[in-house]
């Protein structure tokens, strides 16, 4: 029961940010396109009924990664969103009334099969709940550096896949960082009630960073192909996640010769999202 519950959460959280992708990605592809960045892009897609519909999704989407990281640890919630590139090409090809072809089809098993290899094999576990401030300063501080540097290098590039690789690297960087925060925030929340989840400064980084995530993805979807964009974002987002699980959390993952079943969970993910990657670009 306790990898279970966070799991369910996550999945569905997973569900409704694909659909997310799918309406947001519509949604970018209406409003003038940019060459810099530019907060005003949300205050156009503000006009787009599809874009907040697609926000809508978000919203349910952060209830249920909210649950997930107040009852599971990091490194096992966030993998989970891998699954989001394969179910939201399912739900685009939907909306267009398109079969997958087969090899799409293996593509999407190699994902679901690789994640189910490779979280059965790491077996994330442990449930801090008290991270200190000396742990998140310089986590805070890295993973800002990070961010900016891959923002103006992509902002130094045309429209294309290194824009969109760039960018979407970022936002995967702040939406791990995004979790870390909320995970502790829900944590307060369940200890010490609502006046103290609105008095940490936990809850409004998270917002914050949330908030950036958010915008840089937007960029991401405008960029360049989701061929370049989705692998960054899908595959750094767990990466950095199982990172700031162990370095935060102190989360732990079995090794030894657990590493061979990871390794090839891993392959498979990795596989599996490059060929759906490429399939959302060709449609897209």
């Amino acid at each position: 029961m306790g990898v279970l519950l966070p799991t369910l959460f996550a999945l569905c959280a997973a569900a409704s940010n694909a659909l997310a992708t799918v309406l947001q990605r519509r949604a970018t592809l209406t409003v003038p396109q940019t060459q810099g960045f530019r907060p005003g892009l949300l205050l156009d897609l503000l006009r787009r009924p599809l874009w907040l519909a697609g926000m809508l999704a978000v919203i349910v989407a952060g209830v249920g990664q909210a649950a997930a990281l107040a009852t599971g640890p990091l490194a096992l919630v966030q993998p989970l969103f891998v699954l989001e590139l394969p179910l939201a090409l399912l739900f685009g090809s939907l909306a267009d009334h398109q079969r997958l072809a087969g090899r799409l089809w293996v593509a999407v098993a190699a994902v679901v099969a690789g994640l189910g290899l490779a979280l059965m094999a790491a077996a994330p576990e442990g449930n801090r709940t008290h991270v200190p401030l000396d742990r998140w300063v310089p986590t805070l501080a890295g993973c800002a550096v990070v961010v900016l540097a891959l923002t103006t290098a992509a902002l130094r590039r045309p429209p294309g896949r290194a824009r969109a690789g760039c960018l979407g690297a970022a936002t995967a960087v702040c939406y791990a960082l995004t979790a870390a925060l909320m995970k502790t925030s829900m944590h307060i929340l369940d200890d010490s009630g609502v006046g103290a989840f609105f008095t940490t400064w936990h809850t409004y980084a998270f917002a914050a960073c949330g908030v950036c995530a958010l915008l840089l993805l937007e960029h991401a979807l405008q960029g360049g192909p989701l061929v370049a964009s989705q692998p960054a974002l899908t595959l750094g987002d767990a990466s950095v996640s199982l990172v700031l699980g162990v370095l935060l959390y102190e989360e732990h993952v079995r090794a030894g010769w657990w590493l061979v079943p990871e390794a090839l969970g891993v392959g498979l993910i990795v596989a599996g999202v490059l060929t759906l990657a490429r399939a959302g670009a060709s449609t897209g």
